[in-house]
C-alpha cells in the first residue's frame, strides 16, 4: 500500500501476494485495502472450497469476476454482485467450480 497523500492509497493488485485465508481451506486472499472500518480485498476459491458459517456485523459487498459462487442458495456469476446487509449470517457460501471476487465489508 503506497499512500498518495493524505487519507488516500493505493496499491498495484497484481504485486499482491496471495495468501491463505486463515477462515477456510482452499480460499485466498489478496489485501488490497483497510480504511474506516472497511476491508477491501480479493478473494479466490478453488473448485469445491466453503466459507464458514459468519455474521455480518456491517454490509457485504462481493463482485464476481471469474467462475461461480452460492450465497445462501443464490447463484452468482461473472459481472454479479451479492450484498448482505448488517445482522445477516451467511449459512453455506462456497463455489463449486471456483470463482475469484472482489470483497468490501467492515472490520469487526
Amino acid at each position: 500500500m503506497h499512500p498518495i497523500e493524505p487519507g488516500y492509497s493505493a496499491v498495484d493488485g497484481a504485486s499482491v501476494p496471495w495468501r491463505a485465508s486463515r477462515s477456510a481451506h482452499g480460499v485466498d486472499v489478496k489485501d488490497l485495502g483497510r480504511a474506516n472500518g472497511r476491508v477491501m480485498e480479493l478473494v479466490r476459491f478453488q473448485a469445491g472450497a466453503t466459507f464458514p458459517l459468519h455474521h455480518h456485523t456491517g454490509p457485504e459487498f462481493i463482485y464476481l469476476l471469474e467462475g461461480e459462487a452460492i450465497q445462501n442458495g443464490h447463484r452468482l456469476g461473472p459481472g454479479w454482485a451479492g450484498v448482505a446487509s448488517a445482522d445477516t449470517v451467511d449459512e453455506n457460501f462456497r463455489s463449486d467450480s471456483g470463482c475469484v471476487f472482489l470483497i468490501v465489508y467492515s472490520q469487526d
